[in-house]
């Protein structure tokens, strides 16, 4: 799997091999996999799963909505956009996952029930293309499907094969949300739960109109709908970015809504519950307004031990189901903040997600390059080059940032700058780059964090 930078790091273009098409023939799905990382190491085409799925129907609706969102682009629509989902196998399930062009709508399908042999755990991209697409849409039933995620042994034997090769732009706002989305996620709260009847009653109740905002608010066993901020509501502003939601309506068991605990963001989540599986759908606060630019991610990775803690805490994960914060600060021998600021390194390097359900990150691994992390979040970069250039003088709990602008007034425990972005967004966006270089430089010096001493058979190998 290979990326290249091109135009100063504005996108990316990502090229994907696969051994052959992925196709649907006979009640059999085989998803062909290009390159990604398994525990038995890199592999050009992985093998993860070969088995059934007993709930055929909503499993084929889930997965052409986790394509759907990565080929839309609901802000500003434009063609040309096309990107594979990711497909992540940790033992007990496979989680498909997806992200939209604008960067403003993150998808993923957790397929939980799964019969059949586990042969590897890791992360992959599987090919979904036009006439697979249309098969998908023919699936109806029960009749269970079987399927394999990664090339037939019996099939693909030699690498002399055909090969189906696909190159495509990978928006720097695409690859900064994923990281986004996951610190964002983790700061939410369940709102609501409906049962599956009302559930289809409140989606199918939405607007029409794709640009509509409108709040989701509890009520009693259900929601109702309000124009305005509510208490314990939930922002949607755009509805016609949940409408991948809709087709799986019929699968519905139950519908759980997910927002800030401290009402500080209009981001939301829902999640559907279908028969062995759930479907997660993230869109940010605006339809204009990507994940990429929250800033949620900038003040942990501030820290000067962060990415030594997230080598440490790198070299912990297994592709488990959850990852547990507690139990990694005891393996790990750090705090529980820096574990999680740790996490949040790991999550810009595409390593690390999180499930809202289970109220955990779970590990995986985006094919870029952890490298980067300080391109693909410039803030960070433009305040650490202002200490290093001597710009920040501190005084007890207020800085002055020397800038060619003129000279910033920052309060450094409330986040507050005198520059013009600061008073534009209000820390509603993370903290702005004067502000990070004067905690950056309040912040005393942390020994580097020691890692674990390489077994004997480590250090032979």
């Amino acid at each position: 799997m290979l990326i290249s930078n091109v135009r100063a790091m504005t996108q990316a273009v990502q090229a994907y091999s696969y051994a052959g098409l992925s196709t649907l023939t006979d009640g059999r799905l085989g998803l062909s996999t290009s390159g990604g990382t398994a525990l038995s190491g890199p592999q050009a085409h992985p093998r993860f799963f070969s088995g059934l799925l007993t709930h055929a129907a909503p499993a084929a609706a889930g997965l052409l909505a986790v394509a759907d969102v990565a080929l839309t682009r609901y802000h500003q629509p434009r063609p040309g956009w096309t990107r594979d989902p990711v497909v992540t196998c940790d033992g007990d399930r496979l989680r498909f996952e997806s992200f939209s062009a604008c960067g403003g709508v993150y998808a993923r399908l957790d397929v939980l029930e799964l019969d059949g042999d586990v042969l590897d755990r890791g992360t992959t991209n599987v090919d979904v293309n036009g006439p697979l697409r249309e098969s998908l849409a023919r699936v109806g039933g029960r009749d269970p499907l079987h399927l394999g995620v990664g090339p037939d042994e019996l099939t693909v034997t030699t690498l002399d094969g055909a090969v189906v090769e696909k190159k495509v732009p990978l928006p720097e706002r695409w690859l900064r949300g994923f990281a986004e989305v996951q610190v964002i996620a983790a700061g939410f709260d369940l709102r609501a739960e409906l049962a599956g009847p009302q559930a289809v009653r409140f989606l199918r109740s939405l607007p029409r109109g794709a640009r509509s905002t409108v709040w989701a608010v509890p009520s009693g066993r259900d929601l109702r709908l309000s124009s305005g901020p509510a208490r314990g509501g939930v922002c949607l502003s755009g509805t016609g970015r949940v409408a991948t939601l809709l087709p799986l309506l019929r699968f519905a068991k139950k519908l759980r809504v997910y927002g800030p605990a401290d009402g500080s963001s209009t981001a939301g989540a829902w999640e559907l519950e279908l028969p062995g599986m759930r479907y997660t759908l993230a869109v940010s606060p605006e339809p204009w307004r990507g994940f990429s630019g929250e800033g949620a991610v900038l003040s942990d990775l501030a820290t000067d031990e962060a990415a030594g803690d997230a080598d440490l805490v790198g070299m912990l994960l297994n592709f488990e189901p959850t990852v547990e914060l507690g139990l990694l600060a005891d393996r790990s021998g750090l705090p529980a903040e820096r574990v999680r600021a740790a996490l949040t390194q790991l999550g810009v390097a595409g390593r690390v997600g999180y499930d809202l359900h289970e109220a955990a990150h779970f590990h995986r691994e985006l094919p870029y390059d952890r490298d980067q992390v300080a391109q693909l979040n410039p803030r960070l970069t433009a305040a650490r080059r202002l200490v290093a250039a001597g710009a920040v003088r501190l005084m007890g709990d207020t800085a002055e940032v020397t800038t060619d602008g003129g000279v910033r007034r920052v309060r450094i425990e409330a986040g507050e700058c005198t520059c013009p972005w600061w008073w534009d967004h209000r820390g509603s966006r993370g903290p702005c780059k004067h502000v990070l270089a004067a905690r950056i430089a309040a912040r005393p010096a942390t020994p580097p964090t020691a890692l674990p001493e390489p077994t004997p058979s480590e250090a032979t190998s």
